[in-house]
């Protein structure tokens, strides 16, 4: 008996932990839809471990990897740990024969693999009940082009559905997009 109320205990506090998690990763990507960044792709050397583009530039994975950074967790760092050791299970969409710390983790397609290989792969439908706040979710954009998000704890207007924090072009905001593209990735990550 006292081992089924430890085992209940345990898994409260699982759960308690997980909301607390999804809500500071939410909170986190609202945070940064206040901070002005312009959309810019171009490949810059940064430092690492925690190395970041300027804070005024960036793209839809800087929005990923800045969110899961105020929690505590580099991506930059998790994401070529797992690259070195696993190289062959990346895409090799790049041609690139090593690692590069400077910009793996801000493909959207490594950040994909990374997930899938680290964190809950989710399914992906066209049911809004299936997002919830703390997902990650990956579309693929007109010509080819692949789009990273966060769901967070903010409903549309309608209340049917929960909102983006992801930047495609206008900066780090919060909008209703979660079916405006062809949705290829659905994740949970809540770090290592």
């Amino acid at each position: 008996m006292l081992m089924f109320i430890n085992t209940i205990i345990s898994l409260f506090f699982l759960v308690a932990g997980q909301a607390d998690f999804c809500s500071k990763l939410s909170d986190a990507a609202l945070e940064l839809t206040k901070q002005r960044v312009q959309y810019d792709p171009a490949y810059y050397r940064i430092g690492y471990p925690g190395g970041d583009v300027p804070a005024d530039r960036g793209v839809c994975t800087d929005v990923v990897i800045r969110a899961y950074r105020k929690l505590g967790i580099d991506l930059q760092k998790e994401v070529h740990t797992d690259m070195s050791a696993n190289f062959d299970k990346y895409p090799k969409i790049w041609g690139l024969q090593r690692t590069d710390t400077n910009i793996d983790h801000r493909r959207v397609p490594n950040l994909m693999c990374f997930f899938g290989r680290h964190g809950t792969v989710k399914k992906k439908s066209d049911d809004a009940n299936d997002y919830l706040p703390d997902d990650i979710v990956c579309w693929e954009l007109a010509g080819g082009m692949i789009h990273i998000g966060i769901v967070v704890n903010k409903r549309s207007a309608d209340g049917k559905r929960y909102m983006i924090v992801h930047n495609i072009g206008g900066g780090q905001v919060l909008e209703d997009c979660l079916f405006s593209f062809k949705i290829i990735g659905h994740y949970q990550y809540t770090g290592n």
